[in-house]
């Protein structure tokens, strides 16, 4: 109870990342015994209208007659000395946490080396991803690759593209001026199994092929320019990756002029990981991540897009009429609740604060608004510290459930105007059969016993 003796909600985050399946059982079990013995008190306590934001309160609240023992006995790290400096030289997350993690889907093909394992988006704050939680995709494996053996190639389609061929080693570009943005990189395969109604049971699932960072490194303009790139004559970019795939994708060169595209080395403050493309990738802000292109090692400049392998293939967008979209790069404006959201439970009625993230790879977050019937009436919520463009943007807003069933979604739009779609909308335009740039509104389903669900609403 709050200090105002009405009702404060409590929230268990997505068992599977908190508890082994014994685990998840037992909390069910609990959930469902706390559940009955709140509704036996809710009924003795003030009317259930609407509350303003309240501080959760302990199961023993003052004049109980009964004292909290972790605040009257003194813990045992109050009485003694603690660890001494981490002895491996890295820091390592509490014990605690062990099971924030990224995981990998049971839904998708497994293979060791073409693989997705998906970041932890409802156990995350802010809008930073770890550099260990970040989201994992890989055609071919990752390496750990020498950066002393590594190297960045510039060439032309054609001698006139540019006056001169020159290759750089990590050393001669870590030595030039250097940037440091926050932008977010997702998948263009994000949230591509709901487009056949398939509803994966968390938003680690359904949204987590997205993170955001803070990355580091030389933007390629610069670089261009000091190989004398003819800009009338080279309108593309070509980039190419060291591992076993020889990822290769087309930019086009109005995305790297305007100075955003980064060849980088840095990530959260500190070198890439090797999972990440280590020594040295390229950030493409807004763009989806195949294009990112990790181990990377050349950049070719010519006046068509190239049609490499996954852009003649893989990576389109089959569209109603039976052709496919081609070079549809840009991750449109999109949001998602991250809590509540699918396999967290809501213990008791009260007050809980909705939290999700928004993006948009035309530039910044403009409005986020949360509907919790549906869709049928909507509210705005609050933009959480910095909006940047092509980055994640947090987003907040006080809810009181009453413990009646709801459905929860988010509707972002961006400074372009875009407004973020629902399923019925984007099908319209889209059909049914693609795989890419799902950007549709997300709903969760909040049941009356508190357990919450992945839906589809049209």
């Amino acid at each position: 109870m709050s200090s105002d003796n009405k009702p404060a909600g409590r929230l268990i985050k997505a068992p599977e990342n908190f508890l082994d399946p014994a685990g998840v059982r037992q909390v069910f079990a609990e959930a469902k015994a706390g559940r009955r013995g709140f509704i036996r008190s809710a009924f003795m306590a003030a009317s259930a209208a609407a509350v303003a934001p309240v501080a959760m309160a302990t199961s023993n609240p003052v004049g109980s007659g009964e004292g909290d023992p972790n605040i009257l006995s003194l813990p045992e790290h109050s009485k003694g000395l603690g660890q001494p400096v981490v002895t491996d030289g890295y820091g390592k997350p509490s014990k605690y946490e062990v099971n924030v993690q990224r995981r990998q889907s049971p839904g998708l093909t497994q293979t060791a080396q073409a693989s997705v394992s998906f970041a932890p988006l409802q156990s995350l704050f802010g809008i930073v991803t770890p550099s260990g939680l970040h989201f994992e995709r890989h055609h071919q494996g990752w390496w750990d690759i020498d950066p002393s053996k590594h190297r960045l190639m510039l060439n032309g389609s054609e001698p006139a593209m540019l006056k001169r061929a020159m290759v750089f080693t990590m050393d001669e570009l870590m030595r030039l001026p250097s940037v440091s943005r926050f932008h977010f990189i997702e998948c263009g395969a994000n949230t591509g199994m709901e487009w056949g109604n398939v509803a994966v049971p968390t938003v680690q699932y359904s949204h987590g092929m997205l993170s955001c960072s803070e990355f580091t490194g030389v933007p390629l303009r610069v670089l261009l320019d000091m190989a004398g790139v003819d800009y009338k004559k080279a309108r593309f970019v070509l980039a190419e990756g060291a591992d076993g795939s020889s990822m290769t994708r087309t930019i086009p060169m109005e995305m790297v002029e305007n100075g955003e595209v980064l060849v980088a080395y840095g990530q959260n403050g500190e070198m890439l990981r090797p999972e990440q493309g280590y020594p040295l990738r390229l950030v493409v802000p807004g763009v989806q991540g195949v294009s990112w292109v990790k181990y990377l090692r050349r950049i070719e400049v010519g006046d068509k897009p190239y049609g490499a392998k996954d852009e003649a293939i893989h990576y389109m967008d089959l569209m109603p009429g039976g052709q496919h979209r081609q070079y549809s790069s840009i991750q449109e404006c999109k949001s998602v609740v991250t809590t509540p959201s699918g396999g967290q439970v809501l213990l008791d009625k009260g007050f809980y604060n909705i939290s999700g993230l928004a993006w948009s790879g035309r530039g910044r977050v403009k409005r986020v608004d949360v509907s919790v019937d549906g869709g049928r009436n909507w509210r705005t919520a609050r933009l959480e510290g910095a909006v940047l463009p092509k980055c994640l943007t947090r987003f907040n807003i006080d809810w009181v459930w009453d413990g009646k069933p709801g459905l929860i979604q988010s509707r972002a739009t961006d400074d372009s105007g875009f407004v973020q779609p629902t399923y019925g909308q984007l099908r319209t335009a889209r059909g049914t059969r693609s795989i890419y740039h799902n950007n549709a509104i997300q709903t969760w389903l909040v049941q009356e016993d508190g357990e919450v669900k992945n839906v589809q609403l049209s």
